[in-house]
Order: structure tokens, then C-alpha cells, then sequence
């Protein structure tokens, strides 16, 4: 790899930037992709180009079928942000951290956050409007709200709505569904807006017992996520 495709490469994972380096195996030109950068001897297609974006996206390396090039994607870590250090937030976190997420916790209740399960999961004892704002969700950012309470979720909901978070999912069940998109419309939000909360969270798996409901809720972030990718 050359100095110039290396500094570049390094720039880009420091600020937590999606890239991938293309290199044409036979040849040994490489180039860098990324969202404003795009340095190295190695010419694509435009159809190559889409192919190198979709992978990003993914987070997938591999090979361009039926060409020399490869693609090693380099990604930041996807994001989880939980409001609310309740039971099934004891159970989402260390699952989403097995599959991958850095998980941060916000909860204004210091107690709540350092119990059992959470006690070793990164936490803000901020509240949630405030906890956001630290946060920035970003397009590779999940964000579940779980305390049932709206003058902590609906903050958090609406945070997440102006943000370009991938998934926002919010517990309760239709009927308080409907009256926490009836606060949000109240507050401005569009129904192309409140179309983004997955509510009530979660695959319908039929989950009943608080690491049920994580898995659904897991379940349902990793699928939103793929079907972008796809």
C-alpha cells in the first residue's frame, strides 16, 4: 500500500468514516473509497463503484464476482443506544455487544444504570435529550427507547427523529403507541416521521420474558439494517 492511500486510510478510520480499499489482485493497484475520498492508481467502472458503495454499506468484504478485484471494507462500529436501564435493557446490551454494537446506555437514574448486567456497559446518567446531544446519532446508529415513561422516551424518539439513526424502535404496546406518535405529532413531527419508529419494538416472535423481547428487538435492528444494505 502506498504512503499517500495508508495516510489517507488511517485518516478515515481515526474519524470513524466507512471506507474500503479496492485492489486489483493481479495487478497490485489499489484505491480508496470512501464518502469524500477517493485516492490510488486504480480505475473502476461506475457499475464496480456501485458494487464497492453497496459493500461499504453492508460492512462486507469480499470479491467483485468474476473480476481481479478485491474490496476490504473498513467500518466503525455500529451503534446501540438504550434509554433506559430497565430488565430487557440488561439483556439487549451484552447480546448487541456479541453482534457487534458498541452500546451506550442513558438513564438519569445512576442506580438503575449500574445494576446487575449494565454495571460494565457503557453509561450516560444524563437525561435523554441531554444524553442524545452528547451522542449524535448517526446513520450507522440504532436507538431503542424501553422505559415506558414519556418525559424520558419521548425526548430521546424525538432526537433520534432528527438524527439519520438506521433504526429507532420505542417498547409499549398499540395503544401506547398511538399516543406517543399523537405527542409527537403535537410537537411537529411528520407522519413520514413517526413512520421511522418501529413501535411496538421488536420482531413479532410472540416474546414474552424480558431476553425474549431483547432478541426480538435484536432480531428486528439486524434486519433493518441488512434490508438497507441490500
Amino acid at each position: 500500500m502506498k504512503a499517500d492511500l495508508f495516510e489517507a486510510l488511517s485518516l478515515n478510520i481515526a474519524a470513524h468514516k466507512a471506507c474500503a480499499v479496492v485492489t486489483d489482485i493481479e495487478a497490485g493497484s489499489q484505491i480508496l473509497i470512501g464518502a469524500d475520498t477517493r485516492i490510488g492508481d486504480l480505475k473502476l467502472k461506475e457499475e464496480q463503484l456501485a458494487v464497492v458503495n453497496q459493500l461499504i454499506v453492508g460492512d462486507v468484504s469480499g470479491q467483485i464476482d468474476e473480476t481481479n478485484l478485491f474490496v476490504r471494507v473498513y467500518g466503525p462500529a455500529l451503534r446501540l443506544i438504550i434509554v433506559g436501564a430497565v430488565h430487557i435493557a440488561q439483556a439487549l446490551a451484552p447480546m448487541a455487544q456479541l453482534a457487534g454494537f458498541k452500546v451506550t446506555v442513558i438513564d438519569p437514574r445512576e442506580a438503575f444504570v449500574r445494576a446487575g448486567r449494565l454495571s460494565e456497559v457503557e453509561a450516560l446518567t444524563d437525561w435523554p435529550n441531554e444524553g442524545m446531544h452528547k451522542l449524535q446519532p448517526d446513520s450507522r446508529t440504532a436507538v431503542v427507547t424501553l422505559t415506558h415513561d414519556p418525559k424520558l422516551d419521548d425526548p430521546a424518539l424525538a432526537a433520534a427523529l432528527r438524527s439519520k439513526a438506521f433504526y429507532i424502535g420505542s417498547l409499549g404496546s398499540n395503544r401506547t403507541h398511538a399516543k406517543r406518535l399523537a405527542r409527537l405529532t403535537e410537537d411537529g413531527f411528520s407522519e413520514r416521521d413517526l413512520d421511522r419508529i418501529h413501535g411496538p419494538v421488536g420482531l413479532d416472535i410472540k416474546a414474552k420474558t424480558p431476553s425474549e423481547i431483547a432478541v426480538s428487538i435484536l432480531g428486528e435492528i439486524v434486519a433493518t439494517r441488512r434490508r438497507a444494505a441490500a
